[in-house]
């Protein structure tokens, strides 16, 4: 039996340790907002937010989390997750949305730490989500959107 903490709660779960956070949170906790895409944290659509650090769930073995904060799509609060959900909505982002729970909480992650993020900056913390409807410009605009929004230090 593991004790996790997710999206503020904790959560006794009896699985295999080796199972991947992914599937825990998917298949046990039916928390679906994270998805599979790629199994080798390459494309970003499994992202969760690990004691407030954007992670890949897909290829993180569950004991390896036990005791640390985890944040889901499903568990995301505060003003910069307020700022980046609105300019995700006023900016149209979405096409599918299979990705967007990934690309949400890494731009979470990124303002949260540079409230005033270049296009650099952008491209560097947001390089590992892939979407396979090419929002990419659309994303890069909300989240300046969002920084806007934002007072100099959201930390």
């Amino acid at each position: 039996m593991l004790t996790l903490n997710i999206n503020d709660r904790p959560v006794d779960v009896d699985v295999d340790p080796a199972m991947p956070l992914l599937w825990v949170l998917r298949d046990v906790l039916g928390l679906t907002g994270t998805k599979y895409g790629c199994g080798a944290a390459l494309c970003g659509a499994c992202t969760v937010q690990l004691n407030g650090q954007a992670t890949r769930s897909c290829v993180l073995p569950v004991s390896a989390v036990a005791g640390q904060r985890i944040t889901t799509i499903e568990g995301l609060t505060g003003p910069v997750a307020l700022a980046v959900q609105n300019a995700w909505i006023q900016g149209n982002v979405v096409q599918c949305g299979y990705c967007q729970g990934g690309q949400v909480l890494a731009a979470v992650t990124l303002l949260t730490a540079n409230p005033r993020p270049t296009d650099a900056d952008i491209d560097a913390a947001m390089g590992g989500n892939v979407c396979r409807c090419a929002t990419y410009y659309r994303i890069r605009a909300a989240l300046h959107a969002a920084a806007r929004t934002l007072p100099e230090a959201s930390a």
